[in-house]
C-alpha cells in the first residue's frame, strides 16, 4: 500500500510538471527547469551524507571504540542482509536519529547523545532498524526524485513571475495566479505528502528488521515528547525530513509536516504488534 501511494503521488508530480511546464514554456521550458533542478538535487544527492554530517559536527563511532550504538547498528544491518553502514554520534540533546547516503552501499546512520541518555536497547534498535529501513528502500534517491520535480515546477512558477510563456497565458490573470502560487504549493504538499508515506514505510520496514513493533512505539512516543522539551540548538528544516521525528515545529504542521502525526504512528504500530499476536 505505501509503495502504491507512493508510486501515485510520484506519477501526479509528475502530471503536474507537464502541464505547468507546457504553459508557462512550452516542451523547451519545461525540460531546462527540469535540468537546473536536478542538477542542483543531484549534488545533495551525492553529497548529503558528508554535508548534513558536518553540519551537525557528528563524529563517527567504530568497533573499537565499544559503542552502544554501533553494536545495535551491526546486529540490525546483519539481519537486513545490509552493508554495514557509517556510525555516528551528534553532539545534540535533542533526541533524534537519521540515515543518510546515496545507496546502501555508501549508507551513514546518526542518533544524537540526547536519543542515547533517552532510550533503553530494545528501543534504539527499533529506531535504528526504521533508519536501515530507509536505507533498504533507497528513500534519499525518492525524496531527492520528488524533490527534482517540485523544484522544476517552483522554477517554471518563476520563469512565468518574470514574463516566460505565451500572450494567452498573460491574458488571463487567473491562470497566472495558479501557475505562480497554485502550482509551487501544490507539489509542495505532494513533496510532504511523499515523505510522509515513506515514513509510515519505514516503521513497517524497521519492525520487519527489529522484529519490535511495541518497542518502536514507545521509542516514537519518548521522541515525541523529548523533541518537544529539547528542540534542535542547529540546523536548517530543509533537512527534516531525514529525521525519525520532526525536530522542527512551527504553524500548519499536519499540512506541511514532513511527519506524519506520531500518535497515528504508534497507533499502526499497536496494531501491528496486535496482528502479530504481541498486544492483547
Amino acid at each position: 500500500m505505501n509503495r502504491t501511494r507512493t508510486f501515485f503521488l510520484m506519477v501526479l508530480l509528475t502530471v503536474l510538471f507537464v502541464v505547468i511546464g507546457g504553459a508557462v514554456g512550452g516542451r523547451q521550458g519545461a525540460v531546462m527547469a527540469f535540468l537546473f533542478a536536478a542538477a542542483m538535487n543531484f549534488f545533495s544527492y551525492w553529497f548529503s551524507d558528508t554535508m548534513i554530517l558536518k553540519r551537525y559536527a557528528a563524529s563517527q563511532v567504530g568497533p573499537a571504540d565499544q559503542s552502544r550504538l554501533y553494536e545495535i547498528v551491526a546486529q540490525l544491518a546483519q539481519k537486513a542482509g545490509l552493508p554495514m553502514p557509517k556510525v555516528f554520534v551528534i553532539p545534540e540533546q535533542n533526541p533524534n536519529a537519521f540515515a543518510t547516503g546515496r545507496n546502501p552501499e555508501h549508507a551513514a546512520v546518526a542518533a544524537t547523545e540526547g536519543i542515547l541518555q533517552l532510550l533503553d536497547d530494545d528501543e534504539l534498535s527499533g529506531v535504528m532498524a526504521h533508519e536501515l529501513a530507509h536505507v533498504k528502500h533507497r528513500d534519499i534517491l525518492t525524496g531527492t526524485t520528488v524533490a527534482t520535480f517540485a523544484g522544476a515546477i517552483a522554477m517554471l512558477g518563476q520563469f512565468a513571475r518574470f514574463g516566460v510563456g505565451s500572450q494567452d497565458r498573460r491574458n488571463n490573470p487567473l491562470g497566472t495566479l495558479l501557475i505562480l502560487i497554485g502550482a509551487p504549493l501544490a507539489a509542495m504538499l505532494i513533496r510532504m505528502a511523499v515523505s510522509r508515506v515513506r515514513e509510515y514505510a519505514a516503521d513497517e520496514g524497521g519492525v520487519e528488521i527489529s522484529g519490535n513493533p511495541l518497542a518502536l512505539a514507545e521509542a516514537l512516543a519518548k521522541l515525541h515528547r523529548g523533541v518537544q522539551a529539547v528542540p534542535l540548538s542547529r540546523g536548517n528544516p530543509a533537512y527534516s525530513h531525514m529525521f525519525i521525528m520532526n525536530p522542527f515545529f512551527g504553524g500548519l504542521q499536519r499540512l506541511f509536516s514532513t511527519h506524519p502525526p506520531a500518535e497515528e504512528r504508534i497507533r499502526r504500530l499497536r496494531l501491528l504488534a496486535q496482528n502479530k499476536g504481541l498486544l492483547v
